[in-house]
């Protein structure tokens, strides 16, 4: 489930950015030329304008559908539960005294505390 998803979410990427890249923009952008060529000259002016609008609005839509869907099946998944588990483990790893990683170096925890002077 998680790899179909994935792999819609990467065409939807694609698409939009191509139909983004084919809008016009305030200089002219590649709109004028290949969108014209591209649908056999159907869309021309307003209504290319009008039908890269909505495509673009639509793709928008479905991405960010599927990325909350990506998201839900990710933590419902067994990996997540994993690294769960890891960062409960590290965290009580964390509380147990430190160990120096310098071979024959001392620890923090054995280290006296320094008197404050006034």
């Amino acid at each position: 489930m998680f790899t179909i998803l994935l792999v819609l979410l990467i065409i939807v990427s694609i698409l939009m950015i191509g139909i983004i890249l084919l809008q016009k923009s305030e200089g002219s952008g590649m709109s004028g030329s290949s969108a014209a060529s591209m649908f056999g000259g159907a869309l021309t002016g307003a209504a290319a304008g009008n039908f890269l609008t909505r495509a673009t609005a639509w793709l928008a839509t479905i991405f960010f559908i599927l990325c909350a869907l990506l998201a839900l099946v990710s933590s419902k998944s067994d990996i997540a539960r994993q690294q769960s588990e890891l960062r409960q483990e590290l965290v009580i790893q964390g509380d147990a005294p430190v160990q120096s990683a310098i071979p024959g170096g001392i620890d923090t925890e054995q280290v006296p505390a320094v008197p404050e002077t006034k």
